[in-house]
């Protein structure tokens, strides 16, 4: 028997039971669905440090700075970026020792929240981002306020999201690390390691949630590869021990929001163990432009209340810049 002809001849025979053109119909498309805006990931060297960074949208209009807190990256941001690149245009930096930033040896690194803080301006100039509204959340917030201070009129609005600025922010989670701040032994730093396993980690995501079983594990996979990094759990502990240091700067923080009132919207996870609830609240005392609300869920809140944040962060965004 000939395969080949037998192919043939119901190729044939296909062909004059069927038209002559075979088209499949379009999938219907949702005209309200825009384009997903493109994110880019770059790297800027600052003061000779390789600084990682997430951008998107357009840099002529009004900048929004995305400033990450422990232990991630700019990756926490990374269904934020999108959801705000249509309208603004948007950097999302690794602080040096997270994310795809180079990662100094903490021996040979000013691994402080004022030098964090001081890169984080040497990009934005580097960039030629002049003015910008900030997201601060946990390590972003003694980040943004330190750039605020430097310069409050570039800054024109926050959005705080567990971010402390007052001393009722910090209880009991905070006793192991205030001991390290009065005694920073060698025995106290090793006390803090415990942080740094996959257990924290995955514990600082999923606390406070309303469903931990619907947070992404690659959240925690993404946060541990990098705290496993050799040396990187002494970069840990030396920010850990600088902490201490942002404490007198809360007085001279409050001064400034009470002088230079900056619009903010704080979305504030209120389950939160390790920024609770009482952290929040005292905002209240000093700026008098603060759009409040207390978020039924943990840490991230980004990860459970993402669609909300954005949607209010939108909005608080079109007003401020008007």
């Amino acid at each position: 028997m000939n395969i080949a002809r037998l192919l043939s001849a119901a190729a044939v025979a296909l062909s004059l039971t069927l038209p002559l053109t075979l088209t499949t119909p379009a999938p219907a498309v949702d005209a309200s669905i825009g384009a997903i805006p493109e994110v880019a990931f770059r790297k800027a060297v600052v003061d000779g440090v390789e600084i990682a960074y997430r951008e998107a949208g357009d840099p002529d209009r009004p900048t929004v700075l995305l400033l990450h807190g422990f232990p991630t990256s700019s990756h926490m941001f990374r269904n934020l970026i999108p959801a705000l690149a249509g309208r603004y245009h948007v950097i999302a930096p690794d602080y040096p020792g997270y994310g795809a930033s180079a990662m100094p040896a903490a021996q040979d690194f000013d691994y402080s929240f004022a030098n964090i803080a001081r890169l984080m301006t040497a990009l934005l100039d580097q960039k030629g981002v002049g003015r910008y509204a900030a997201y601060v959340m946990d390590y972003g917030a003694p980040v943004g306020y330190r750039m605020f201070a430097e310069n409050p009129d570039r800054v024109t609005g926050f959005v705080i999201q567990n971010g402390n600025a007052y001393a009722e922010g910090l209880r009991e989670f905070w006793d192991p690390i205030k001991a390290y701040w009065a005694d920073p032994s060698k025995e106290n730093g090793d006390a803090l390691r415990g942080v740094f396993t996959i257990d924290t980690t995955k514990w600082q995501f999923t606390v406070g949630t309303r469903n931990p079983g619907a947070i992404s594990p690659d959240n925690f996979w993404h946060v541990q590869y990098l705290l496993d990094r050799p040396g990187n759990q002494e970069i840990q502990l030396a920010l850990f021990l600088d902490y201490g240091t942002n404490l007198a700067e809360y007085p001279k923080w409050q001064a400034l929001f009470r002088e230079h009132q900056p619009p903010a919207l704080l979305m504030w996870g209120k389950n939160d163990p390790i920024f609770p609830e009482e952290g929040a609240h005292p905002y209240k005392r000093d700026l008098k432009n603060l759009e409040f609300h207390l978020l039924d869920t943990g840490h991230f809140a980004l990860e459970e209340d993402g669609a909300l944040i954005a949607e209010r962060m939108l909005a608080f965004l079109d007003r401020i810049d008007r």
